[in-house]
């Protein structure tokens, strides 16, 4: 059976309302680490001389967490403190240390024994992670599933072998790569892994209007999913492209009916190929001069109509 560990005073630990007050209105923003295999986040804190490598304690909904200083975030010298970001406590004492440093392998005990009873109970399921509490009063088992899975057996074992709360969370596949992290098709770690804190709602039609190709394995991740990539970029494209014509149309220039090959929307150009098989490149003073009456607003009025569902 594991080593329980009672949790420590919390009278030294809780953040009293003047620790988490804000006197100050413009705050540190530090980057942190949680775990040393783990995403990195954003924390901001009056101390001025935080060092990397140096452990702190954050505020969290239940009780204090310790994180690893990696350095200042961008622009964090001086700036107004983001909503989204917890707050630093104070430095972590030389016995909460130790105690930062042992979790990974706690996390790890527990991680072996309920693989054990998973296969023992021949339940239909896949461990992804393991997370302690720093105080240790609860423990949180993630896992992905494709059917509904009856782990009531083995939630009576893990609470018989810790001793403490024990939560059972089923994720998605997206999750599951976020946590066992990777590094994607641009050779860069994983964006989910290094920063995402929500995924977005992507379609295939984001990869259509960047002229991306779409080939599954091309625009897919890891976890098989679109690239989440696919959403940085895809509002700068749509407004670019708002009020060209659409590939595929004819516009005449010079006398000649010629038809939209592609659209260069970076450039405000379009690529037309005239009846003789000739390609054109059309800027937007030609193309507007060259189109019918109209036709640019009846681009636009097309862009609009694409984006209602």
């Amino acid at each position: 059976m594991s080593e329980n560990i009672a949790p420590p005073d919390e009278t030294t630990l809780d953040p009293g309302p003047e620790e988490v007050a804000e006197d100050e209105a413009r705050l540190l923003l530090y980057r942190l680490r949680l775990r040393p295999i783990g995403g990195e986040m954003v924390a901001a804190s009056r101390l001025p001389d935080l060092r990397r490598g140096e452990v702190v304690l954050l505020h969290s909904d239940h009780g204090p967490e310790p994180a690893e200083v990696l350095g200042f975030a961008p622009g964090g010298e001086a700036i107004e403190r983001r909503a989204d970001a917890p707050v630093v406590l104070r430095r972590a004492g030389a016995d909460e240390v130790l105690r930062f440093q042992r979790l990974p392998e706690q996390e790890a005990e527990a991680f072996r024994h309920c693989q054990e009873r998973i296969r023992t109970l021949e339940l239909g399921m896949l461990l992804v992670r393991v997370e302690r509490h720093f105080n240790g009063g609860k423990i949180i088992f993630y896992f992905t599933a494709e059917q509904r899975v009856d782990f009531r057996e083995l939630l009576k074992d893990l609470v018989r072998e810790h001793r403490t709360r024990i939560e059972m969370r089923q994720i998605g596949v997206r999750h599951e790569t976020q946590m066992l992290g990777g590094l994607g098709p641009c050779g860069q770690e994983l964006c989910c892994a290094r920063f995402l804190k929500r995924f977005e709602s992507i379609s295939i039609k984001m990869a259509k209007e960047q002229d991306l190709p779409l080939n599954p394995a091309k625009i897919s991740g890891l976890c098989n999913r679109l690239l989440c990539c696919l959403t940085y970029e895809y509002s700068t494209y749509k407004s670019l492209k708002q009020g060209l014509p659409r590939v595929g149309r004819s516009v005449r220039f010079e006398g000649k009916t010629c038809r939209v090959a592609r659209l260069l929307p970076f450039e405000g150009r379009i690529l037309v190929i005239d009846e003789e098989g000739q390609e054109l490149l059309l800027d937007k003073g030609l193309w507007e001069e060259c189109a019918p009456p109209g036709s640019r607003q009846q681009a636009i009025e097309e862009s609009s109509q694409e984006e209602t569902p």
